[in-house]
């Protein structure tokens, strides 16, 4: 069964930014999210590559280039539309990073279920 967690509010987030998020508080960030143009999305931090076993950031909340136009692997160099988490570029070229279901409530906070 799914859980709906409150991982911050909208504020927290800014524009062309990620975060990662210990939901579940297994010690790591599991989970991204990402605000592009006001809108926000989220992932799992897991390469498609090597699915479970490779997070994506070179540091804490690193997720995207240095342009901010992709999600990008720093261990495979892989990059991901931040819309959709397909890969474009990279040894998971078609694949997608694995979504997780996100959204706004009316006071602004950011909830997933996980």
């Amino acid at each position: 069964m799914e859980a709906r967690r409150v991982l911050c509010h909208l504020d927290d987030l800014e524009d062309d930014s990620t975060r990662g998020f210990d939901p579940d508080g297994q010690g790591r960030d599991t989970l991204f999210v990402v605000r592009k143009r006001g809108r926000v999305f989220a992932y799992r931090d897991e390469c498609p590559h090597y699915r479970g076993t490779t997070t994506l950031p070179w540091r804490k909340d690193g997720y995207l280039d240095s342009s901010a136009e992709f999600i990008v692997c720093a261990a495979h160099g892989a990059k991901f539309e931040i819309e959709t988490g397909l890969c474009v570029h990279g040894p998971c070229l078609g694949e997608s990073l694995p979504t997780v279901s996100l959204s706004i409530s009316q006071d602004g906070k950011v909830i997933v279920e996980c």
